[in-house]
């Protein structure tokens, strides 16, 4: 299933994985929430994103890449791409399946082979997607899967492989963009986090953005790259009016196991371990001048269980730009809104940003001056489609996004010039006696 075989046999094979996933889409959801925590109505919508995965990808391959005719006449022109090699895959633990899949199926649909990492934290999901690739006929091969953590990772990208396509923290993409510092023959595609800010700026159903701002602070646990971070408010009055609300529907949130009836609005953070670091981030903040809003707390010794953190840290403008991976939400207060845009702007990062506001020239100011690879406007951050580019800029990524431009990075052009016959000389030829 690599180049030499045809596209269109390429395709046949991941529809196929397309509906085995669809058949079993139940049952890799019930893996996810089991291996993550997280609640079975989200890992519904995860599984039906794998599958969702297959017709977008197909259409980004023809789209971004595939073969198209430039010049015609006697001499012909044609763009194709063609397939790396072997593509290294390093997956996360948020999104298990998807995020993978995310990586896999494009470098399937261009002719490469991958060799497949899961997160050492959620193996199960992975294994299970890798399956039922073999059972639609990928060849023995083509998918290859290995199992562990840090050393394995390591020993993966040191192997001979043609491109790394890894999704995680900012921290282990720059030591891989490191590592490959001196090897122009890899492609690295790095998707990362991010210090999301948010404004909310003159909106008149504070309820609504309230809603937003939930979603985009707590949705997963926090435990997206998307979701916000920092959330930049007025001073005065209005600011007040927005935590109030805030504050209130933050309370209403159902904590609770991935099965549980009523469904819980977000589950348990991945490890214990990281709820611990979740708390003392928190705390650090408190140390630093901040001012709790509501406490982040585990709910008891040894849990993953965290209730959702809100801190203003508006005292301390030397806040470290740092991601908390979790439900962490810091809040600053500005006197204007250039200000907001410039607190926006204040960070290395660069994956998603968005604002509130019922007013489309502030909209329309903050996406000309944002910096951010997924801008919004009256939606969550945590709102990405995948019929568009997913990644951003800085420290979230090296300018490869992923999505529907995975394509991109999953195949090079080559540009060729054809004819069925040689061209004689023609009389006259310059240079020539």
């Amino acid at each position: 299933m690599g180049a030499l075989t045809p596209l269109a046999d390429r395709i046949a094979v991941v529809e196929r994985y397309r509906d085995i996933i669809k058949r079993d889409g139940d049952a890799l959801a019930r893996l996810i929430s089991v291996e993550t925590g997280k609640p079975f109505w989200e890992t519904k919508t995860e599984a039906a994103a794998v599958a969702g995965k297959i017709d977008i990808s197909i259409r980004a391959y023809h789209d971004r890449t595939g073969e198209k005719e430039t010049a015609t006449g006697a001499t012909r022109g044609i763009l194709r791409h063609k397939p790396h090699g072997v593509m290294a895959v390093l997956g996360p633990y948020n999104f298990p399946a998807h995020l993978a899949n995310g990586h896999i199926i494009p470098a399937l649909i261009a002719g490469n082979t991958v060799v497949f990492k899961p997160s050492e934290m959620t193996p199960g999901p992975g294994a299970f997607i890798v399956e039922r690739m073999m059972e639609a006929g990928v060849p023995a091969g083509v998918v290859n899967m290995v199992q562990g953590a840090r050393e394995t990772g390591q020993a993966l990208t040191a192997a001979d492989v043609d491109g790394v396509l890894f999704t995680g923290g900012a921290k282990t993409g720059l030591a891989i963009h490191k590592q490959f510092a001196d090897r122009m023959d890899i492609i690295l595609a790095l998707e990362l986090g991010g210090n999301n800010p948010l404004i909310w700026w003159d909106t008149d159903d504070v309820d609504a953005a309230a809603f937003a701002v939930v979603q985009s602070a707590f949705l997963t646990s926090g435990q997206r790259c998307t979701c916000a971070r920092r959330l930049i408010l007025p001073e005065g009055a209005a600011g007040d009016k927005a935590v109030d609300a805030l504050v209130k529907l933050t309370d209403r949130l159902i904590i609770g196991a991935p099965f549980d009836d009523p469904q819980p609005f977000m589950g348990p953070v991945i490890t214990p371990k990281i709820a611990e670091g979740l708390e003392r981030a928190f705390d650090q903040l408190l140390d630093q001048d901040g001012e709790a809003i509501r406490n982040l707390s585990v709910r008891e010794e040894g849990s993953a269980f965290v209730t959702p953190g809100i801190v203003d840290v508006t005292r301390n403008p030397a806040v470290p730009d740092e991601e908390h991976f979790g439900p962490l939400l810091k809040i600053w207060r500005v006197k204007n809104f250039d200000d907001a845009i410039a607190r926006a702007n204040a960070t290395k990062f660069g994956l998603s940003a968005g604002i509130l506001t019922d007013d489309t020239s502030k909209w329309e100011k903050f996406l000309a001056l944002s910096r951010a690879g997924i801008v919004n406007w009256n939606r969550q951050t945590t709102g990405a489609s995948g019929a568009a580019p997913f990644g951003g800029i800085g420290a979230s990524g090296n300018h490869n996004p992923s999505a529907y431009y995975a394509a991109d990075y999953c195949a090079y052009p080559v540009a060729s010039m054809e004819g069925e016959a040689l061209l004689p000389m023609a009389d006259g030829q310059v240079g020539m006696k």
